[in-house]
């Protein structure tokens, strides 16, 4: 048994990816498909004074994440670790240890949750009604927060094994099952508490099944007080330090710009903002599927000291990404406004500037994701979080200082400008550095191949937006035809040797996937 243990997967790395990978996306297909589905369904029902509400004081529980202090981060890259020593006892002692702290952040959370609830009217611009409604969200949503910090345990351990694709499959049950809760409240006319209560229930019931598949992949798994071990903590906060300047400054560039917009705005033009968030949040997690199974391959090489797979992730990772991030954000930015009036209504429409603002900084932020994973777990942690956290923290000055002048517009542009130069002039340097290949040879072999197809394509759609029709229907043809031409244009824009070369790769998956379902008949 021990064997299988740490063996599984270790001699097929490349059918461990692809697994994961495809999973992820299924994930990302299922929630966002139910995110297009919801959201009108949502605005109807609950007008855009209560959904900007609830998207207002729900948000305020995921910046509770920061409260981890990066310890999340540093479970998967332990674990990761301490398998490929072969070291269950070391394993099992992060393990416990981690989870005594989650546990202690998860009720040091629900205790901050409280103290907003009963002073929300303090913090943003409500009535008296949403003031009571705000608070009642924030404590039942406050709840899975809290008990979701200690049952993050389980999922990094799936994650550590590069097992991600048994946690996708719960997620995407999840999902499905969180839906139909949502829409059964809302017909049943039991409004914003019921629905959040719904909702919450089935999130939190399946944090049981996590901890079922960590089990089920570490069989030896204990997690214990009893091995809670102070020198393993002190471990895992040298690389949790600056993890969590890393969240931090994610939180700043993407999280933040709702509280700044309820602070000063009010509620209503966060319906609108969350609009496009919804767009480009989807679009990012849609497009960096790739780049979020890599980070256990990468401590794992880098333990090993396998420079080359380094080398191979960062050039091909970096192409693969740009291929899947450049052709969606060019349909944003030619079609946002066509598609967010199809989608939601011309009530709507000041969200299409923003994603067409937001659209370049996914872009340039999937682009070099490869490279940050590269240095967050090959040994540049500490180097990638004062660059993120100043990122960070020049995107929330300039949305603070640009709202009042420009607006919603403002925010995105301050959010834009910081993330394209520390993306293109600082990352992905960084990791070219790390790896020791040079700049020009990373972005004529990695960039360069996924950019230019991007301007055909984008000039095609440009023409072609001004002689179709409106509605939803063209919109989406129009979106499934210009990724067709980008496919197209990229796979000769690889040129002869990497086509040969990822040929080769598709077939070797297809025949081990034949032999897989050989074995099984058998």
């Amino acid at each position: 048994m021990t064997d299988a243990v740490w063996v599984e997967g270790d001699d097929r790395p490349l059918q461990t990816i692809a697994r994961n990978i495809a999973t992820r996306y299924a994930l990302v297909g299922v929630e966002m498909i139910i995110g297009l589905l919801t959201l009108p369904f949502n605005l109807h029902h609950l007008g855009p004074q209560a959904y900007g509400l609830l998207t207002l004081t729900a948000g305020i529980t995921v910046h509770f994440s920061i409260l981890d202090l990066g310890y999340g981060g540093a479970m998967v890259k332990f674990v990761a670790q301490y398998r490929a020593h072969r070291d269950a006892r070391a394993l099992n002692e992060v393990a416990s240890t981690i989870f005594v702290i989650f546990s202690c952040f998860g009720v040091i959370a629900y205790l901050v949750v409280m103290a907003l609830a009963f002073n929300i009217e303090h913090v943003f611009k409500l009535t008296p009604a949403q003031v009571t409604t705000g608070r009642w969200i924030l404590l039942i949503v406050g709840l899975n927060v809290a008990v979701n910090f200690a049952f993050a345990v389980y999922g990094g351990i799936c994650v550590g094994f590069q097992r991600l694709d048994r946690n996708n499959v719960v997620a995407v049950c999840s999902a499905v099952a969180v839906a139909l809760a949502n829409v059964i409240v809302l017909l049943l006319g039991y409004g914003l508490i019921g629905l959040v209560t719904a909702t919450t229930s089935v999130r939190m019931v399946t944090y049981l099944v996590y901890r079922h598949n960590a089990y089920r992949v570490f069989p030896m798994l204990r997690v214990s007080l009893a091995l809670f071990r102070r020198d393993r903590l002190r471990e895992v906060t040298g690389f949790s330090i600056y993890a969590s300047m890393i969240d931090w400054a994610n939180k700043l560039n993407y999280e933040l710009d709702e509280l700044v917009i309820g602070v000063l705005m009010g509620s209503a033009p966060v319906a609108i903002w969350a609009v496009a968030d919804r767009v480009i949040s989807g679009t990012q997690r849609l497009t960096n599927q790739g780049n979020a199974v890599l980070f256990p391959v990468v401590v794992d090489s880098d333990v090993t000291g396998r420079e080359s797979r380094l080398q191979t992730l960062l050039l091909e990772g970096t192409r693969l990404s740009l291929a899947t991030v450049i052709p969606v954000a060019v349909v944003l930015i030619v079609l946002a406004d066509a598609f967010v009036r199809a989608w939601v209504g011309p009530a709507m429409a000041g969200a299409a500037p923003v994603i067409q603002i937001l659209a370049f900084a996914v872009a340039l932020r999937v682009g070099t994701a490869t490279s940050t994973t590269l240095l967050k777990g090959a040994g540049q942690v500490r180097y990638l979080a004062f660059v993120n956290l100043t990122i960070g923290v020049v995107n929330l000055v300039l949305s603070a200082l640009l709202i009042k002048p420009l607006g919603l517009i403002g925010v995105a542009i301050g959010t834009l400008v910081p993330i394209a130069a520390g993306s293109m002039f600082v990352i992905f340097p960084a990791a070219c550095r790390r790896i020791d290949v040079p700049v020009a040879r990373a972005f004529r072999q990695a960039v360069w191949p996924a950019v230019w197809p991007a301007a055909v394509v984008g000039f095609a759609l440009f023409v072609s937006r001004r002689v179709t029709p409106a509605g939803l229907a063209t919109v989406l043809v129009e979106a499934a035809a210009a990724a067709l031409l980008y496919l197209a244009l990229f796979v000769v824009a690889l040129g002869p040797v990497d086509r040969a070369h990822y040929a080769a790769r598709l077939r070797e998956l297809a025949e081990r996937k034949r032999k897989v379902a050989q074995l099984k008949t058998a």
